[in-house]
C-alpha cells in the first residue's frame, strides 16, 4: 500500500468494496513505538455499519482494523470479510 499523509486521509468516506457506505474517517489510531496504524476511527456511522460487529470507542467511535482496507484513492474501500 502506498504512503498517505495522514490528514489526506481525514473525513475521506469509508465504503466496502460491494459499494456500502460506512461512514467518515474522524481520526486514525497507531502504534506509537513503530508507528504502524491500528485503526481508522469512523465518523457519522450508518445504521449499517453500526450493525456490524465493530469495536467501539466512546458512545459513538467505531473502529476499522487498517488491514481490512484494500485502496485508497476518493474513498477508503474495506473488505467487508475483514471487519468481522
Amino acid at each position: 500500500m502506498q504512503k498517505n499523509p495522514f490528514n489526506s486521509l481525514l473525513g475521506k468516506m469509508i465504503v466496502t468494496k460491494e459499494g456500502k457506505r460506512l461512514g467518515f474517517v474522524r481520526d486514525i489510531t497507531f502504534e506509537t513505538g513503530s508507528g504502524e496504524v491500528i485503526h481508522l476511527v469512523v465518523k457519522d456511522a450508518t445504521p449499517y455499519t453500526r450493525n456490524l460487529n465493530l469495536e467501539r470507542v466512546g458512545s459513538n467511535d467505531l473502529l476499522i482494523p487498517y488491514n481490512a482496507i484494500i485502496a485508497i484513492g476518493d474513498f477508503l474501500i474495506v473488505s467487508e470479510e475483514d471487519l468481522v
